[in-house]
């Protein structure tokens, strides 16, 4: 009663300040920013600032800025005692949180662009190289993370393959190396480039090849070219890779919790302090705190990064341009890098999922299907077929609340990166912060404040399937707002103007105009929000009860029980479905249409200059 008393009430707000001339008279405009901001108010803002208060009491519940004080300079934070070698001291959880995030979004960056020209540039390898290459990219994010830490382990474990040829060949003794700091950067590598390559491949397809071939024509060099033209107009898409590779790295917990050894960072110190037996929610939300000022210093700094820059590329004008091939320089790096990245992929993903087919890891190696049985066996009774296995109730619950989820956060975030791209409202910049907040919020403290705030009334969610609908929405929503917003950067506001001339409305120019050439942005956020909706744990394991069992809380309980074979089997059964998934996505979304000459095309072209001596 209280959600639909509020929907009405905002409706009849935006109608009063539409008449007034607020939101340039636009009723849709003002009913869009006014429910936006209501939605992210009530089902961001309001939770986590109830459980974030909690930082300014004390043990005994009373207000205390001491209390406060003394959690925030505490040296298990802030502490530098990694600096001094001869104590061997470990530097507080903020700095490791800080110099991995900072390690990340660096690596992810540079690895999601590589891809990406790999992918959209390496013109006379396209025909064989982009199908692999998309379906090697996708596999890290349509993976559950403790599966990717796993097969690391395997590999790189103590009982791993690398450490046995070492003790074997060398006689070096097998240790826990790869436990911490590297073994956390390298998961969350293969966790997150994907999500950059989603992002920059958008981008790197709205470059106008026109302007490349006017720099060429000026008799600019291939490499003149690409470093002068083509990388300063990937700056947004840079940008915002580098901001959601940095937010994510801070807010991952399942990577540090099973490769990180000793090495701890702020997630997984405000799981223990939520969840440990201390239960001390002062101090999880002290970190959590610490954890959000990062994510708005480097929120700040992207904003810095491209004020006053424009980096329009895709305009109303017909553009029948060739997409210019890579330097030869840069295309031998791309090379170096991508190949050994994807056969990586494919050695990991190998030793992984070979759990699930064997009886017993690390004693009994026979195949078996008895795993695969035991999740999802299903037979025909008397009335009908009958779901037998232990794992098809969660595993239906988890593809429908994520099929839910998933279309409303990618158009919930193209709207709101449309309307910070295209309008202007008082309180943009406070709009703007409240829609990418949640990235900055662990998965473990959302869930939690979604408990605190609505297990009693006006807005009671505890036990039921929605709760979990809305936590996939507002945790997943900045990445359709990044990726929509790194598309808008290249799209000239005159397509808008010109369908406003012609008397097409704001929905109409969304619906015709805008939207069609959003798809890249589009299929990134709906592909994102789908498969996190079926591989997130730490946001949801505190929702979930037994009529809303997920995928990754059963998985959980399987592998805690030390049924490894069974918890495998169901990770390669979650990422046929998600695989499946994704190619119905990219089919009914289809690709972006930019009217320029298709690459068969582009490779015939490119040898003849090449033979008549014009490159």
């Amino acid at each position: 009663m209280f959600l639909i008393f509020t929907a009405v009430a905002v409706l009849v707000l935006a109608w009063l300040c539409a008449k007034r001339g607020w939101f340039k008279g636009d009723i849709f405009i003002a009913v869009s920013v006014l429910g936006i901001a209501t939605f992210l108010f009530i089902f961001i803002a309001y939770p986590v600032g109830r459980s974030l208060f909690h930082a300014l009491y004390n043990e005994d519940g009373i207000f205390s800025l001491a209390a406060f004080i003394e959690r925030f300079a505490s040296d298990r934070i802030w502490g530098l005692g990694c600096l001094n070698l001869a104590e061997q001291g470990r530097c507080g959880v903020a700095w490791n949180t800080l110099y991995l995030s900072l390690m990340t979004a660096t690596g992810t960056v540079i690895m999601g662009t590589v891809l990406a020209l790999l992918a959209e540039r390496h013109v006379a390898k396209a025909s064989r190289l982009q199908t692999p290459l998309r379906l090697l990219s996708m596999l890290p994010i349509i993976t559950p993370p403790f599966v990717v830490g796993l097969g690391l382990i395997l590999l790189f474990g103590r009982a791993g393959v690398v450490n046995q040829f070492l003790e074997y060949a060398f006689g070096i003794e097998p240790s826990r190396w790869f436990y911490g700091l590297l073994g956390v950067w390298i998961a969350q590598m293969f966790a997150f480039t994907p999500i950059a390559y989603m992002m920059m491949r958008g981008v790197v397809q709205g470059v106008s090849p026109s302007l490349e071939e006017a720099a060429q024509t000026l008799r600019a060099n291939p490499a003149q070219t690409f470093y002068s033209i083509t990388l300063p107009l990937l700056k947004p898409g840079l940008a915002s890779a580098f901001l959601v590779g940095f937010i994510e790295s801070m807010a991952d917990f399942g990577n540090p919790i099973i490769v990180g050894g000793q090495f701890n960072v702020l997630s997984t110190e405000i799981f223990f302090a939520i969840v440990g037996a201390q239960y001390d929610q002062g101090r999880a939300a002290t970190l959590a705190l610490v954890l959000t000022g990062f994510a708005l210093l480097v929120f700040a700094m992207q904003r810095v990064f491209l004020a006053d820059q424009k980096f329009t590329t895709v305009g109303g004008k017909g553009d029948a341009g060739l997409p210019v091939m890579l330097p030869a320089g840069v295309r031998r790096t791309v090379l170096a890098l991508a190949v050994p990245w994807l056969l990586f992929t494919i050695v990991i993903y190998l030793f992984a999922f070979a759990g699930g087919f064997v009886k017993t890891w690390g004693r009994d190696y026979s195949l078996t299907l008895a795993h695969f049985k035991t999740a999802f066996d299903f037979e025909w009774g008397q009335y009908g077929l009958v779901w037998a296995g232990s794992a098809w109730n969660s595993l239906f619950t988890t593809v429908k609340l994520s099929a839910i989820a998933a279309p409303l956060t990618a158009l919930l975030g193209v709207l709101i990166a449309w309307l910070l791209a295209r309008t202007t409202f008082k309180g943009q910049s406070l709009f703007e912060f409240a829609a990418l907040f949640a990235f900055a919020i662990p998965g473990t403290v959302l869930g939690v404040s979604y408990v605190v705030a609505f297990n009693v009334p006006p807005i009671e969610l505890t036990g039921t399937a929605a709760i979990i609908v809305l936590c996939f929405i507002c945790r997943d929503l900045p990445v359709g707002v990044q990726a929509g917003s790194a598309a808008f950067a290249q799209m000239d506001k005159s397509l808008d103007e010109a369908s406003l001339v012609l008397r097409g409305n704001t929905l109409k120019t969304l619906r015709y105009i805008i939207l069609p050439l959003l798809k890249p942005a589009l299929v990134a956020a709906l592909i994102y929000s789908f498969v996190r909706g079926m591989t997130t744990i730490s946001a949801v394991i505190f929702l979930v009860t037994a009529e809303t069992e997920l995928a990754t809380t059963y998985i959980v309980g399987r592998a805690g029980n030390g049924d490894y074979g069974v918890a495998l089997a169901y990770c390669t059964v979650l990422m046929l479905c998600m695989g499946a998934a994704i190619g119905l996505i990219q089919a009914v979304v289809g690709e972006r249409q930019l009217g320029r000459r298709g690459k068969a095309k582009a490779v015939v072209v490119h040898k003849l200059i090449a033979n008549k001596g014009m490159t």
